[in-house]
Formats: structure tokens, sequence, C-alpha cells
């Protein structure tokens, strides 16, 4: 189900402001000016007691503070998103010559219908990636939400419709921040051909022109298969499965990599989807 998009997430704090300002010694220093003392003054004899008059002057060091680095780039979540703009591909496509994406640091966005097996094709391609890779799925962002969680098939309002464009830009937000972590991500989604600026374009602002979509499409009886399996608010009817296979099958044409999956196992499907992510860096789809 696609839905607008909603507002852009808003800037990092700035240097010196909100949580990530720094550590001030002078705001947390009893004797600062400004500041009452908290405990009383030490007795006579410890270093920064205070001297009788005619009493010998005993200088004294304050201890060295210890210095202020920053922390390092290999710290997760060091690496600041740039405000209000998506992050670009951090890794260099493949060398010429390179047979696969396996070790390319990517976003791919994998687009289907319910019962396609994008979730399961996902974490698979996921688990077996050369280089750190962060499965996404925007059904499982969207269930975060316990009390009030708004179930679409209990009847579409602008309450599901909001917390669908929440889900969205959590999951677009979370991407970001792996990339620019150098960790790769592949996002999975039911987005609509008939609404790309709603879809595609609204996955390409909160993630980046580095994104990559493939579209996951095995035939009708595959996916009504695979539906009836599922429980809970994931299962749908069949005729609303049908629709969406039917509403799916525009993006025959559109340009995009389409891998149709009716007869492939897991394993297969993600070898598959390697070397079409391989022909999409070389070759970007227009999108």
């Amino acid at each position: 189900m696609q839905h607008a998009v909603g507002a852009p997430l808003p800037p990092p704090h700035e240097p010196g402001q909100g949580p990530s300002a720094p550590w001030s010694p002078a705001g947390q220093n009893p004797g600062h000016p400004g500041h009452a003392p908290s405990n009383p003054p030490p007795a006579p004899g410890f270093v920064g007691a205070p001297v009788p008059p005619g009493a010998p002057q005993v200088p004294h060091h304050a201890p060295p503070q210890p210095a202020s680095a920053p922390p390092s780039r290999d710290t997760t979540g060091h690496v600041q998103l740039p405000p209000g703009g998506p992050v670009g591909m951090p890794s260099a496509p493949p060398t010429a010559g390179a047979s696969d994406a396996t070790s390319t640091t990517l976003a791919v966005l994998l687009i289907g219908p319910a019962g396609a097996g994008k979730t399961s094709v996902a974490k698979y391609w996921a688990d077996h990636r050369r280089v750190p890779t962060a499965h996404i799925s925007l059904d499982d962002v969207r269930e975060w939400v316990r009390s009030g969680f708004a179930d679409p098939q209990s009847g579409w309002n602008d309450h599901s419709e909001a917390q669908y464009r929440l889900a969205r830009r959590t999951c677009g937000f979370a991407a970001r921040n792996f990339l620019a972590n150098g960790i790769s991500c592949i996002l999975d989604d039911a987005v609509f051909p008939d609404r790309p600026v709603v879809g595609l374009g609204g996955w390409k602002r909160h993630v980046g022109p580095g994104l990559l979509p493939v579209v996951l499409l095995p035939g009708l009886e595959i996916v009504l298969e695979r539906n009836a399996e599922r429980t809970g608010n994931r299962r749908l009817t069949d005729e609303e499965v049908a629709r969406i296979h039917g509403r799916m099958a525009g993006w025959y044409g559109s340009g995009l990599p389409i891998i149709d999956n009716s007869q492939l196992d897991i394993p297969t499907t993600a070898q598959i989807l390697d070397d079409v992510l391989a022909r999409s860096i070389a070759s970007p789809p227009k999108w």
C-alpha cells in the first residue's frame, strides 16, 4: 500500500547544542564563579585548603586534565548525517570485471506484492554478504507500535496512513545512518508502479540517489499459496492479494529489474539478486 511521504527528517543537533553538546567542566565545578560550593572547605593540610595567615606558601598544581579527543570513526554511529539531506553511496562501485556485488556497500529496495518472499529473500541476502549488511523491513518497523497500532485491514483511515508514513521515514533514517557508517542495507516494501512519486520518489528522498530498486514478482498462484501460510494481520484476503498482484504487474516495461522467483528457492533468488545488482551498479536504472 502506497501513501504520501511525510515531511523531511529534522537536521541533527548542531555542535554545542542539545544532547550532543560537549561536557563542560566549568558547569560541574562547585568552585566556579556563580556556583555555590556543594561541600564544606577541606581541613588544613589538604590540597586546596585555605592557608592560615603567616603560614608558608606551599605551591600546588592542579591535576592534569585528560585531553578531549573526538571519538574514533570506528565507533558505531559517530559519522553524522548531513542536515536534512540524503546520503549518497559511501563506497565506489565494483571495479571493472567484478562478477558480483557481494563486497560492495550499497542500499537496495526490494519491491513486491504480499507473499512475494521479499522478507525471506532480504534476510537471507543480508545474512550471506561479505560486508556488514542490515535488513530493514517496513512491516516490522510499522509493527513497533503496540498500543494504538492502526491496522489497515480494519479500515484505512488517516491514522493508519500516518503510521505508514512514520514507518517509512523511520526506515529511511535507519538506512541513511547505516550507510553513513559503512553498513549496507536492504529495505522491503510493496511499492506500486502507478504511484511513483509517493513510492520510488519517496524512498529516493529518504535514502538517497544511490538506492537500487529491484522488483520481486512471482506468479499469482505462488503469491496466493504463500499468503495462505501467513498468520495475523499480515495475511490478506485472496481478493486483496490478487488486486495488489495485478497492480504490481505494471512494473513490467518500467525499466526496473524484475525477478520472477516462482520456481526459485531463497538461496537461488538471493544469488540472482546479486547478479541483478551488479548490472544495476554498472548501469543504474532510470527511475
